[in-house]
């Protein structure tokens, strides 16, 4: 018998054994991806809709709002429909639905809403939670509102960061005149709020809301001389407006209607003597009126008041009070808002004021809208100069409004 060469017999014996490596290398991954994808969830059902002609949309259900859904369909993108229009909705995923005939429901009840796979069929709305027996159909009517399980946890359990959920107006206008005489006046503002939640339909936990508000403006009379004779030089005349005022407020609902707030507020007038008024208090407030297109809100607070007028040295403290209240009209051709607050002083009671406020938005263009404004205020207390200080501030306003929404 020949003898094996031991180098030869090494190195057919490092190939079997590399071969034996790479095949058992495959096997494993072959194995793993066998394993990988039976463990991998089947692929989601697409929601189907059955329009009333008899078509069928393939795709996922969005959401309903007060009788308009929302369907993602894979041709023809997001479609929004009333329920009229609507003969069956079928979706695997999990919605919440909100009933109109039910009371307002506390943060512990929202916490329990139930959740599942929806059926719409003869005009019914039936929820499927998983693991458990079917709800009792509710007619679409009273299905207010439809909302995925995902924004209802978002809703429910999270809060927007600082600079989201805002929702408000910023207004500018101004008017520059050169003539016998210079002129320039400026008028702007901003007005911001968030609720949270902030969707319509849960009910709301807290608010916050500030507003700054300002119109700055200048008449220059240049000097001159009067030929006389005797020939006279006459001084140049500067007249100058400054109005501004600046709000903060935070409100706590107690429940749908009730709230516990926290506010303050700063106020400068030039016209008035009035160098700065600053209001720190908190109170109560109460929702009036609620719909979808107006809210009514009465407020009244106990504060603590420090006015500062020009050349009357440190000012006075005062303990008061302010009585509020607000509107607001939201119409599809124009936004209507209104304020009124009365400011007495306890331990003054001459040391009072009043104020008004009221804007008319009609939309222009996409977030623009030209705008008109009055801010009436009245402070009984200047102290006396020459020349005599009005007691009474009327200013309008005339410019364009951007809206601002902030997406949560």
């Amino acid at each position: 018998m020949n003898e094996l060469n031991p180098h030869v017999s090494g190195l057919s014996i490092r190939r079997i054994s590399g071969q034996c490596c790479r095949f058992s290398i495959a096997l494993a991954a072959l194995a793993l991806s066998v394993l990988c994808a039976a463990q991998a969830k089947p692929a989601t059902t697409p929601d189907v809709l059955v329009l009333s002609n008899g078509d069928t949309l393939h795709g996922a259900f969005v959401s309903e709002i007060a009788g308009k859904v929302t369907f993602h369909s894979d041709v023809l993108g997001d479609v929004s429909l009333g329920w009229d229009k609507i003969k069956e909705l079928h979706s695997s995923q999990k919605f919440a639905v909100v009933n109109d005939q039910e009371k307002p429901l506390g943060r512990k009840a929202e916490r329990r809403m139930v959740t599942g796979s929806i059926d719409v069929v003869d005009q019914a709305v039936t929820i499927r939670p998983e693991g458990a027996p079917a709800q009792a159909a509710i007619p679409v009517e009273h299905a207010q509102f439809i909302m995925d399980a995902a924004t209802l946890d978002k809703q429910l359990n999270h809060e927007p960061g600082f600079f989201q959920a805002w929702t408000g107006a910023a207004t500018a206008g101004g008017t520059l005149v050169t003539a016998t005489q210079n002129q320039y006046t400026f008028s702007g503002g901003i007005g911001l709020v968030r609720t949270v939640p902030s969707v319509s339909w849960l009910r709301v936990r807290n608010r916050t809301a500030v507003d700054f508000a300002g119109s700055i403006g200048k008449t220059t009379q240049p000097a001159y001389t009067n030929p006389g004779p005797p020939p006279v030089q006459v001084a140049a005349v500067v007249t100058k407006t400054a109005i501004y005022h600046a709000d903060a407020e935070r409100d706590e609902y107690l429940s749908p209607r009730f709230f516990a707030l926290a506010e303050t507020a700063f106020d400068h007038n030039f016209a008035q003597s009035l160098n700065l008024q600053q209001i720190y208090g908190g109170g109560l407030g109460w929702t009036a009126l609620k719909t979808p297109t107006q809210e009514a809100d009465l407020k009244a607070t106990i504060q603590y008041e420090k006015q500062q007028f020009f050349g009357s040295g440190s000012g006075q403290n005062l303990v008061g009070s302010t009585i509020a209240a607000s509107y607001l009209l939201h119409l599809k051709r124009l936004t209507y808002t209104q304020g009124l607050s009365f400011i007495p002083a306890f331990n003054d009671a001459h040391a009072y004021s009043v104020n008004e406020s009221d804007a008319v938005a009609f939309p222009a263009y996409k977030n623009l809208s030209f705008s008109l404004g009055t801010l009436d205020s009245y402070l009984n207390d200047p102290p006396a100069s020459l020349p005599p200080t009005k007691r009474n501030s009327f200013e309008f306003t005339m410019g364009f409004t951007y809206a601002i929404r902030s997406k949560y």
